[in-house]
């Protein structure tokens, strides 16, 4: 039994390494890299790394222009992959959706959350609340996409968290590592049982 590789690719968060840590409590192996680099590169390190686990963090910016987190995820991504906040855009746009000015900017405010069943929310109320620091948002879902929670701005819908189809990724807009949302914890131990399971109970090859 080994501990779960985690890659962070820190796409200029101020907030990443409290994410990182909180991810290195749930028994796994954790390395952050500027997102600094090509997507060959982010391969190769992946690769070198032998990464169980990719996770987009949160940033600045538009999603469109978060290199090298697009062309990876448009290429072969066969890894799993967690977004977060523009991780999440990053994903959507990547499978063809579309992203936009969220019906108000929000900057470390609360917002209560509704889910639907999935496994990722095990031991997390149907209603839930969470930190939120964006003004952008999954404005178009694609089809590959499926959305897993929202909440609302006004009488906008926002949506919150998604899953792909058929590949292992996941994403939350929100932050998980924010003490604006009690049930973080969870959610980042859910999403390595589920996106990681083999490789985080089993020995090494």
């Amino acid at each position: 039994m080994r501990p779960a590789r985690v890659f962070v690719l820190d796409q200029q968060d101020s907030f990443v390494h409290i994410l990182a840590d909180q991810i290195a409590t749930l028994d796994c192996e954790v390395e952050v890299h500027r997102a600094d680099v090509s997507c060959r590169q982010l391969e190769t390190l992946l690769d070198d790394r032998a990464a169980d686990l990719l996770v987009l963090s949160p940033g600045p910016g538009h999603p469109r222009d978060a290199e090298p987190a697009l062309g990876f995820l448009r290429g072969d991504a066969s890894l799993p992959v967690l977004g977060v906040c523009l991780g999440h855009q990053t994903m959507a746009i990547a499978c063809g959706g579309e992203v936009g000015r969220a019906p108000r900017p929000v900057h470390g405010k609360r917002s209560r959350v509704r889910r639907i069943e999935h496994p990722w929310f095990d031991g997390v109320p149907s209603e839930f609340d969470v930190g939120r620091y964006h003004s952008l948002c999954v404005t178009s879902v694609p089809a590959e996409l499926e959305v897993l929670a929202t909440t609302f701005d006004g009488p906008h819908e926002v949506v919150m968290a998604m899953a792909h189809r058929t590949r292992p990724w996941l994403s939350l807009q929100f932050h998980p590592e924010s003490c604006l949302t009690p049930e973080g914890g969870i959610l980042l131990r859910n999403a390595l049982r589920l996106l990681c399971p083999a490789s985080a109970r089993e020995g090494e090859p």
